[in-house]
């Protein structure tokens, strides 16, 4: 086990994945072309290099596995009224049936709505069905409405679900996708994948890295921070996952593994923790955990206090305050539209 991995999560407080983010350093808008985002590399020890995204091809080498997550956004921002006139907004997550009529959700005001409550589109439509609170008791179950499939009625009256940190959306929207997307269904972008372009992807085939696909449906603990002070008590929910076939034995034969954000990664593990193939993950990755899979991470800045800070911290150990620190002090751009890191777990 590497040695950043021999504390354990109970010597450790939340206050240890906090640190100062300037407002400035969020990045409001996508740099042009996607490639053109600035790259950090994680050299160990050694001072990182600074590089960009379109330099990856440079940082690969023959027999190495770049992997993506190709789950698609879907316009999952409702803004709703209720028969009272109240202003709701709904955030679909995850879909609870194959049809997606049924939805996990995020409702706010939550403590206002009822089961049975019916909420509107602005043009008095009826769109969403409360049907009352999951499990978990921090989201709602909704029913989608309306005539067609759901993802038609999504199309017609739904919003790209930006973090709120993003104050205004992109003129085009499908700058919050990837080149790749193909299975609708996430709630937010794999950010890390947003710096792929189709040539770039040709450039890293060119020089013998072989690309493969997983599914992570983007979910709730992607942008929420982790609210109790005692990390081992965090609530993960539950996100589909999907590692097909061909990307598991392409990922034995693989020289090494390059994951492409934070939820490909959680994809390849959790079907080497769980021994499954797909299914649903709550896997919390954070150290002392031992990677099964992965060798590189590509990954955006995170905020602050967040699952996924803490998995960079499993990844390479305390050496992620220090790249960061770099970043912050040589300007690079933080969060969804902001740069992004190459980290080696293995780096010395």
């Amino acid at each position: 086990m590497p040695p950043h991995c021999a504390r354990s999560l109970a010597d450790v407080r939340l206050a240890d994945f906090d640190y100062d983010l300037p407002v400035e350093r969020i990045a409001q808008t996508p740099v042009e072309p996607r490639d053109a985002a600035r790259l950090l590399v994680d050299r160990g020890s050694a001072p990182p290099d600074h590089r960009h995204v379109s330099d990856l091809a440079e940082l690969l080498a023959d027999g190495d596995l770049l992997v993506v997550n190709d789950s698609k956004v879907i316009p999952a921002r409702l803004r709703l009224r209720r028969a009272t006139g109240g202003r709701v907004e709904v955030l679909l997550l995850d879909p609870l049936d194959s049809q997606r009529r049924t939805w996990e959700a995020l409702c706010r005001p939550a403590r206002k709505v009822r089961p049975g409550e019916i909420l509107a589109a602005p043009d008095g439509a009826g769109l969403v069905r409360v049907e009352g609170r999951t499990l978990a008791g921090d989201t709602v179950r909704l029913t989608v409405l309306g005539d067609g499939e759901p993802l038609e009625v999504l199309a017609r009256y739904g919003h790209m679900p930006l973090p709120p940190y993003i104050t205004a959306a992109p003129p085009d929207a499908e700058r919050y996708q990837t080149v790749f997307a193909d299975e609708p269904g996430s709630a937010a972008a794999p950010t890390a994948g947003l710096h792929l372009t189709n040539q770039l992807l040709a450039a890293v085939r060119a020089v013998g890295v072989t690309m493969a696909r997983v599914e992570l449906v983007v979910g709730l603990d992607t942008f929420q921070p982790i609210g109790v002070d005692d990390p081992r008590q965090h609530p993960m929910h539950s996100e589909r996952y999907r590692v097909p076939a061909e990307t598991a034995e392409a990922v034995r034969a693989a020289r090494r593994v390059v994951a492409v954000g934070t939820t490909s990664v959680r994809a390849l593990e959790s079907a080497a923790a769980l021994g499954e193939p797909e299914g649903r993950t709550r896997l919390f990755i954070h150290r002392p955990y031992e990677f099964r899979v992965v060798d590189l991470l590509m990954t955006n800045f995170h905020l602050p206090r967040t699952t996924l800070l803490m998995m960079i911290d499993a990844f390479v150990g305390h050496r992620w305050r220090d790249l960061y620190a770099v970043a912050l002090a040589d300007r690079y751009r933080f969060l969804s539209f902001g740069d992004a890191m190459l980290l080696d777990r293995r780096a010395a």
